[in-house]
């Protein structure tokens, strides 16, 4: 069982910058794929940014450029530098994992969410 805490949540002016953090309770080594999901408030839960177990990354396209997904194994933590926000990019963040047990079954393990709001 993985458990997934966000940190790093907060108050900044549009065109600043957070860091979030998602430290797993489990070796990351062990996780096939973590991800960033964002829902604003009245919308739909999105995919931000995700990071496999080799590395590979994806990002949606209205953050390219702006955000970048990282790993610490070492820390069993997640990062997502945010740059130059938006007022748009203010929504409550998930941190996201998907690991496959041993049994070969699949599993999905979400964060509580960190609230990251963008003054205009």
């Amino acid at each position: 069982q993985v458990q997934l805490v966000e940190s790093g949540g907060g108050l900044v002016q549009a065109g600043g910058s957070l860091r979030l953090s998602c430290a797993a309770s489990a070796s990351i080594f062990s996780i096939d794929t973590m991800a960033w999901y964002r829902q604003a408030a009245g919308k739909q839960r999105d995919t931000v940014a995700r990071i496999t177990s080799d590395g590979s990354t994806n990002y949606a396209d209205s953050v390219k450029g702006r955000f970048t997904i990282s790993r610490d194994n070492a820390e069993n933590t997640v990062y997502l530098q945010m740059n130059s926000l938006k007022p748009e990019d203010t929504a409550v963040y998930y941190c996201y994992a998907y690991r496959v047990n041993r049994l070969g079954i699949g599993v999905d393990y979400w964060g509580k969410g960190t609230l990251v709001t963008v003054s205009s």
